[in-house]
């Protein structure tokens, strides 16, 4: 076979990005589509089209992702899955998510054009709301699609009072039926998922193309504290319960805590934050954030969060002021499987150059890590950009990537056979 027809056509890629980018609230920054709202429901009814158009069976499942199923040849194999998702932060960028979803359409493409039919079945989904979302939950449709979506999540609500488990069902899912459709192990024989780094590695050093060798794990609290609102101008510094500088206290005490930890790389944000009643010439009363901490080590995370329950709750004492602390999410850290690194590297080798780095970032391949073998390709990020209107990748290395993801689907579909 002619390798050349593996290539990706970037034209068809910039033309996708840019019609996808068109759909976003424009009363918002940057690129601005979040999930559950009239911008996400147009861009999935364009990529919805766009599926068809190229062959793909399309549907929504329980969880309300988008998927679009191509037959292989076998169908005694399991699929191969290749997936991101659409939405995006508040006055995020056009990349980010967006071109793991786009690859599958151009991969399909790709391998139409080379008449190339897979013996394994190819799904491509569109995963829903994979960035933090209103409720307090990230990944919400790779959780539901794995099973880890339990009630407790399902009855969250958004600050409008809607319910998840009713913006699922309006989004087209079914969330009564999560239990019974969640995928387990051994029902997808390999997931990828091409990204932008969201880092400036690859940019640097030169290099077109990462291997992801792990993803870090995010566990997510919220913290409320609450103090006692009063006259700002009455009451003397020292007889104020204000919930505002202890919370600032708390918010500083997580990054010294995260600054200490030197054995392995860690991070910890926070990053929302709002203040009750809000007024200039009122004492906080309560103050709600949201905080994160990232590693690869689930050691390390919980001890970072025991730490930070221990000082947090000093700093209350000597404020006059309460606080708890409810855990919105975990999402675990996830090791690459060296055997498909190794075809992942092999898919790259024939493309561009590639180096093997960590993902810093959470994907949705950390909750299909807990039913199937997982693998990423990176493209780089202009200055490391990523989250905001600046976020950029050249086109021309968006291609390289689906290159390098179709070269990969095809070895691994060899591969298999040739151990069969």
């Amino acid at each position: 076979m002619n390798d050349a027809l593996l290539k990706a056509d970037a034209e068809t890629i910039e033309r996708d990005i840019e019609s996808l980018a068109a759909m976003v609230d424009s009363s918002k920054p940057g690129w601005t589509r979040r999930p559950f709202t009239p911008w996400y429901e147009q861009g999935r009814q364009w990529l919805r089209e766009r599926m068809v158009e190229i062959g793909m069976h399309v549907e929504i499942d329980a969880a309300s992702n988008l998927i679009g199923r191509l037959p292989g040849s076998d169908p005694s194999l399991k699929p191969i899955m290749v997936g991101s998702h659409t939405d995006t932060v508040t006055g995020g960028g056009r990349f980010d998510g967006i071109i793991g979803v786009l690859a599958g359409l151009e991969i399909v493409r790709t391998l139409k054009r080379a008449g190339i039919v897979l013996r394994h079945p190819l799904m491509v989904v569109d995963f829903t709301a994979e960035e933090p979302s209103e409720f307090g939950i990230s990944t919400i449709g790779s959780r539901g699609m794995v099973g880890n979506l339990p009630e407790e999540m399902l009855e969250r609500t958004d600050p409008s009072g809607l319910v998840l488990r009713d913006a699922i069902r309006l989004a087209g899912g079914d969330p009564d039926a999560l239990p019974s459709a969640a995928l387990g192990p051994g029902d997808i024989a390999l997931y990828l998922e091409l990204h932008i780094e969201q880092g400036p590695v690859l940019e640097q050093t030169g290099t077109k193309l990462g291997v992801v060798t792990g993803i870090v794990g995010i566990h997510r609290y919220r913290v409320t504290v609450e103090g006692r609102p009063n006259h700002a101008g009455t009451t003397p510094m020292t007889m104020r319960s204000d919930a505002l500088t202890g919370a600032a206290r708390m918010i500083l005490e997580l990054e010294a805590i995260c600054r200490e930890h030197d054995a392995e790389p860690v991070v910890g944000t926070v990053g929302k934050l709002t203040v009750e009643p809000n007024a200039s010439n009122v004492i906080p009363g309560r103050v709600v954030f949201d905080l994160e901490v990232r590693s690869l080590s689930v050691d390390i995370m919980e001890e970072l969060i025991c730490a930070f329950k221990r000082r947090t709750e000093e700093i209350a004492l000597n404020c006059g002021i309460a606080i708890s602390m409810d855990c919105l999410s975990k999402s675990e850290p996830i090791r690459v499987d060296e055997d498909v690194q190794a075809i992942i590297r092999s898919g790259c080798a024939a493309t561009a150059s590639s180096i093997s780095l960590p993902s810093g970032a959470g994907h949705d391949a950390n909750q299909i890590a807990r039913i199937a073998p997982i693998g990423m390709v990176f493209v780089p990020s202009k200055d490391g950009r990523s989250h905001c209107p600046e976020e950029w990748t050249d086109y021309a290395d968006v291609a390289l990537g689906v290159e390098a993801l179709t070269r990969t689907i095809v070895l691994y579909d060899n591969l298999r056979m040739k151990n069969e």
